[in-house]
């Protein structure tokens, strides 16, 4: 059988880490003990997996080191990097005795059509784990693979596949980090939400979930204004998700005169130093209104040409120094995940995010994205190279698989 894998040049290699490489290797026929060989069905590409690779050799986010990359012509583990993608996958070989060929699994995968994954000791009915010490402990939740058959949120269905792939990553980071800010009454529980790149899913599954949180409560405890590109202000605004949406070019003026008087936290998605730094400058010439936190949960307008591979070395809870404060902290989940399973047990825990799920599985229908299905290896570096050139519009989700060409797989589904 022959294996493909989506790979991409090293911003250190001094190649162009935009391009778009398929490496064709050999699919082992033996496979080494306690190890699983699966056949990766399909997986979701979206701007996360943008900044996955444009982070791949940051130093404490580390993505290239998450899967090997084969050898070949041209092609080494010093040139090139794998960037992780989450997706479904069928195990059609395993040497570990509680895992078993034929489990509908999904994951922290490679973009390939067939992926080998060492199994750890740490097996359940839930999940197994990929063990990889040379990686932080904090990284284990993309570590685990979860086993569809008891995963309390799988749907069997294509559609709920495809949510699963382009929400589940994103959702949960959001999730987590309203999490914070709630159950922390961080900063004094700050009223009113500023966010940046609101146009993402990152960012308008914040939004939904603070709403979601005021509507439950029966109150509007908090306010949420979301900031956003010319281009995408009338699909952030059909969202309804916030109570405001300005521009990023018209903010200048409008975002003053809307400001309303009290504490604001700025949750900046974009990672933007000079969208950052006008906002510090909106609050200073505002009397009643106080910015008392910034904090980074994304990096949207980053790509791999254009981020130094040790620019972005940070933690959760840390502050990183912009000249003026507040300073930007450093929102990251899976240490506040660390932190929550300590207060709270496994069950309940299970249970918030499968309200939660259930909830944005009912509700997400209405936000007008549209999935893209595309197959086969030419296709999806087409795909690919399309994105590098015109860039990912919100309401575009793309399902890629490296797995055949069928007509299915080449349509386009609305959400």
């Amino acid at each position: 059988m022959e294996n493909l894998i989506l790979c991409h040049p090293r911003a250190s290699s001094g190649q162009d880490p935009s391009q778009a490489i398929i490496v064709k290797c050999e699919v082992p026929q033996t496979i080494p003990n306690d190890h699983v060989l699966l056949e990766v069905d399909r997986f979701g590409f979206s701007a996360n997996n943008v900044t996955y690779q444009a982070l791949g050799e940051a130093t404490h986010f580390r993505y290239f080191e998450f899967h090997h990359i084969p050898e070949a012509e041209g092609v080494s583990s010093k040139t090139h990097g794998v960037t992780p993608v989450w997706g479904f996958g069928t195990i059609i070989k395993s040497t570990h005795p509680k895992v078993h060929p034929g489990e509908r699994v999904y994951g922290y995968f490679a973009p390939a059509r067939y992926l080998l994954l060492q199994v750890s000791p740490d097996v359940n009915k839930y999940a197994f784990f990929v063990p990889r010490p040379h990686l932080p402990p904090d990284r284990r939740p993309y570590n685990q693979i979860t086993r569809c058959a008891q995963d309390p949120l799988y749907d069997p269905s294509p559609t709920a596949e495809d949510l699963t792939m382009l929400y589940r990553p994103l959702f949960w980071t959001s999730f987590w980090c309203e999490d914070w800010l709630n159950s922390s009454n961080y900063k004094g529980g700050s009223a009113q939400i500023l966010i940046s790149s609101a146009s993402s899913k990152t960012a308008f599954c914040l939004a939904y979930l603070i709403r979601k949180r005021n509507s439950l409560q029966g109150s509007s405890t908090r306010r949420v204004i979301g900031l956003t590109s010319t281009k995408n202000l009338a699909f952030t605004k059909r969202l309804a998700l916030y109570d405001d949406v300005f521009d990023y070019e018209s903010s200048d003026t409008s975002l003053v005169r809307n400001l309303a008087q009290g504490h604001w936290i700025y949750v900046d998605v974009a990672g933007n130093d000079a969208l950052n730094a006008r906002v510090r400058d909106h609050f200073r010439v505002c009397g009643d209104s106080e910015l008392v936190t910034c904090i980074s949960l994304g990096l949207t307008n980053v790509s791999a040409s254009t981020i130094e591979p040790s620019s972005a070395s940070w933690g959760f809870g840390s502050e990183a120094p912009q000249g003026d404060d507040p300073k930007l902290e450093h929102f990251f989940m899976p240490e506040w995940l660390a932190i929550r399973k300590q207060q709270l047990s496994v069950s309940a825990i299970t249970q918030m995010q499968k309200e939660a799920w259930t909830r944005l599985m009912s509700d997400c229908g209405t936000w007008g994205v549209s999935l893209r299905r595309v197959c086969g290896p030419d296709q999806v570096k087409a795909a690919y190279e399309e994105i590098v050139r015109c860039g990912l519009a919100p309401e575009d989700a793309f399902v890629w698989s490296l797995c055949g060409e069928t007509e299915e797989c080449g349509s386009t589904a609305k959400l």
